[in-house]
C-alpha cells in the first residue's frame, strides 16, 4: 500500500488527531512535527480523493483522547515546578495511559500496519514536551545525566521533578590525627546516641565514634552552599584514623543530593570549608564535576607515598637500615589480611608492589621512613610483618621487631594518568 492509502486506513477508523495520524509515519522526512505530518498526508488525501478536506480536533481523537493538545501545559507545569531552582539541563519522561497505549495497537492494527510502525505516544510526549520546557526555561535538554528528570504521569495527572545529584572534586589535608574521613557511626547503639532510653556510654550520647570527619567538615557547607538535601563523601582511598593526609592531599568528591544552585563560587566555598575547620583540615582545587568523577576518584588505580614514624625493638645501624630498605625498594609483598581489619576485610593474600623505599635512623631504635607503593600496600604491616601476615616487612629483614608510632600520607596519585582531567569538570 501506498503512504497515502495507510493514512486512509488510519483516517477511516474514527477521529484522528494529526498527532496521531502523522506518529505512524515518524520515521519518514525530517523536520517535521508529528502533527505536521498527519495534516500534510490529510490534505493529501483529499487532493488525491478530490474530496473536501475534513479537520479533526484533537480533543476529539480517539487515540489520545485529547492528550496531544495538552504539550503546552504540560510544559508549563514543568518549569513550575522548577520556578525557584537553578538548572541547565533536562529531560522529560512520560507515562502513558494504558488506554492509550492499547488504542495505539489497535490504530496500527486496524489499518494493517505494523506494531511498531513510526513512533510510540511516549515517546512523541517527551519530545513535543521537552521541546516547550527548554523554550520555557532557557535549559538545553541532556539525555545522558540531566541536571532535571521530569516524569509527566498522564493519568494520575502528575509532574514528578527529579533533581539529580551536584558534584564538587578536590583535595583535602587532614592536620591532625584520630579523625577519621568519614562519619564514624557507633558500633554500640547504630549511630541513635541511645541504649533503650539512656545515652550510649560508648559514644557518650553523640552517636559517633568520633566528634569530627573529614566528612562533617566539608560535607556539610557544600550542602548549604549549594542548598542540596543531602550530601555523601567519595574518598580517593582512605587513610587510617591516627595518620595524618599531607602533602597534596586526597583526591574526593561530594556528592549533594538534590541541590537547588548549581552555579557556586568554589574559591569562596574553599575559604568557608577551611574557616569552619580551624585547621583541624584543609581543602584546595575544589571544582565542579561531572557524575563520572565519581568512579574516576573511587576506581583510578593511584599509588601512595607515606612518612612513618618506627620504633625497634633492638638496636639497628645505619647500615642495616639501608640495606633493609634496598631489599624492599622493588619488591612485590604479599599481605593477608591485617589483623587490625580483619573483622571489615575478606580473609585473603593480597599482592602489592613497593617502588622505592628510604629512611634515616633517629637514633638506634627511632627511624624515619619513606615509602612509594602501590594503592592497598598496609604500611603499619610493611613495617611490623603482622605477626608473619606480610612478607616481606622491615621487620623481618631486620630480624627484629619493629612498629609504626606515627604515620603520614603525603602523597596520592593516579598510576597512569592525574585524577584532575578537564573531562570529567564542567565550566
Amino acid at each position: 500500500m501506498s503512504i497515502l492509502e495507510d493514512a486512509r486506513a488510519l483516517a477511516e477508523s474514527g477521529p484522528v488527531c494529526d498527532a496521531c495520524l502523522g506518529r505512524a509515519f515518524a520515521e519518514r522526512s525530517f523536520g517535521l512535527t508529528n502533527a505536521e505530518r498527519g495534516k500534510s498526508l490529510r490534505v493529501a488525501a483529499a487532493l488525491d480523493d478530490d474530496e473536501p478536506y475534513e479537520a479533526v480536533d484533537t480533543e476529539d481523537c480517539w487515540v489520545c483522547e485529547g492528550a496531544c493538545a495538552e504539550f503546552d501545559d504540560w510544559a508549563e507545569r514543568c518549569a513550575e515546578a522548577i520556578e525557584d531552582v537553578e538548572v541547565g539541563t533536562y529531560q522529560v519522561g512520560t507515562r502513558a495511559p494504558p488506554l492509550v497505549e492499547e488504542n495505539e495497537l489497535l490504530l496500527r492494527e486496524g489499518a494493517g500496519l505494523p506494531e511498531d510502525a513510526g513512533e510510540l505516544f511516549k515517546s512523541e510526549f517527551n519530545r513535543e514536551v521537552g521541546k516547550r520546557v527548554g523554550r520555557l526555561t532557557g535549559t538545553e535538554v541532556d539525555f545522558t545525566r540531566p541536571d532535571v528528570q521530569f516524569l509527566l504521569d498522564i493519568e494520575a495527572d502528575t509532574v514528578e521533578a527529579q533533581l539529580n545529584s551536584a558534584f564538587v572534586y578536590g583535595r583535602y589535608r587532614k592536620l591532625a590525627r584520630d579523625i577519621p574521613q568519614t562519619e564514624w557511626p557507633c558500633r554500640e547503639c547504630d549511630g541513635s546516641g541511645y541504649k533503650g532510653k539512656e545515652p550510649c556510654d560508648y559514644c557518650g550520647g553523640s552517636g559517633y565514634l568520633y566528634e569530627d570527619s573529614v566528612e562533617g567538615f566539608v560535607a556539610p557547607v557544600v550542602t548549604d552552599v549549594m542548598d542540596g538535601v543531602d550530601a555523601k563523601f567519595h574518598g580517593a582511598g582512605r587513610e587510617d584514623v591516627d595518620a595524618l593526609m599531607l602533602g597534596t592531599g586526597r583526591p574526593f568528591v561530594v556528592e549533594i543530593m538534590e541541590p537547588r544552585r548549581r552555579t557556586i563560587d568554589v574559591e569562596q566555598l574553599e575559604g568557608d570549608i577551611n574557616a569552619m575547620a580551624e585547621g583541624e583540615i584543609e581543602v584546595e582545587g575544589l571544582r565542579l564535576a561531572t557524575y563520572d568523577m565519581v568512579e574516576r576518584v573511587k576506581k583510578l588505580d593511584a599509588s601512595k607515598e607515606y612518612r612513618a614514624a618506627v620504633e625497634f625493638d633492638d638496636d639497628v645501624t645505619d647500615e642495616e637500615l639501608r640495606a633493609a630498605l634496598d631489599e624492599l625498594t622493588g619488591a612485590t609483598i604479599e599481605q593477608y589480611t591485617p589483623h587490625r581489619v580483619d573483622h571489615r576485610r575478606a580473609s585473603i593474600t593480597r599482592t602489592r608492589h613497593v617502588y622505592d623505599a628510604t629512611g634515616d635512623l633517629e637514633d638506634a631504635r627511632h627511624a624515619t621512613v619513606e615509602v612509594h607503593g602501590e594503592g592497598g600496600l598496609y604500611i603499619k604491616e610493611l613495617v611490623s610483618g603482622d605477626e608473619g601476615r606480610t612478607n616481606p616487612s622491615l621487620a623481618g629483614i631486620l630480624d627484629t621487631g619493629a612498629v609504626v608510632t606515627a604515620l603520614d600520607v603525603i602523597a596520592v596519585e593516579g598510576e597512569d594518568e592525574p585524577f584532575e582531567d578537564d573531562e570529567f569538570f564542567k565550566g
